[in-house]
């Protein structure tokens, strides 16, 4: 398990990284704020330890940024400070707990191991969900189609008939009853929309040789990979 600790002073710091070690945690040490940003956005941390009395930029000033670049590791924010209001602020700009000094170190590793095991559920509780076709993968969580990696701007309307047409993968269906399913219409109003959305489907997630709707000569339309 991976924690960054960012704190300037050395006596604090020292005393983290000794009890932390010793508990089997994995500790790298910033002094700043700007060290973080510099070099060490990019590891997965399990946790971040991080001070509100930093120089120059500050601890609250950190967690913001961090999570505004999408950082979602907890945080767990140490300080003097001991008010409600800086209790609040912290926690509304990222913090996910918040310990005031002096604390028992017992204590914090209580913190350490509750928000760890909160993230753990939370990643438990959200199943990668993604349906696989050729080169296409749809993330079912985010509803965000996917060709080769790349995600695809698709509409609404266009969503939700390329799903119709995935759940009746290698059958045929009539403009009907995708007109019911997509559109909510259940009868033949000589409407061509079905054929206009077929089309705008066709140029997005089509490419190549690569097929994935086909037309089924007097009935409508099949979605199947090859």
């Amino acid at each position: 398990m991976q924690i960054l600790v960012v704190e300037d002073d050395k006596r604090i710091s020292d005393f983290l990284i000794k009890g932390l070690e010793e508990n089997g945690y994995l500790v790298v040490l910033c002094k700043t704020a700007e060290e973080v940003l510099d070099s060490y956005l990019n590891i997965p941390w399990d946790l971040i330890i991080l001070d509100v009395m930093l120089p120059q930029m500050d601890g609250i000033q950190l967690a913001q940024t961090l999570r505004y670049k999408k950082i979602f590791a907890p945080i767990l924010m140490l300080s003097a400070l001991n008010t409600v209001q800086d209790k609040v602020s912290a926690l509304d700009y990222g913090a996910d707990d918040y310990i005031t000094k002096p604390f028992h170190f017992d204590e914090l590793l209580s913190r350490i191991r509750a928000l760890t095991r909160r993230t753990q559920y939370q990643q438990q509780e959200v199943p990668v969900n993604v349906l696989k076709h050729g080169s296409l993968s749809i993330d079912m969580n985010q509803y965000i189609v996917f060709r080769e990696e790349k995600a695809i701007d698709l509409s609404p309307r266009e969503l939700k008939l390329l799903l119709y047409l995935i759940e009746n993968k290698d059958r045929a269906v009539t403009r009907i009853q995708i007109l019911n399913a997509v559109w909510g219409i259940t009868f033949d109003n000589q409407t061509n929309v079905v054929d206009v959305y077929i089309s705008y489907l066709r140029s997005k997630i089509e490419q190549g040789d690569e097929k994935y709707i086909y037309t089924v000569k007097g009935i409508g339309y099949m979605f199947k990979t090859n």
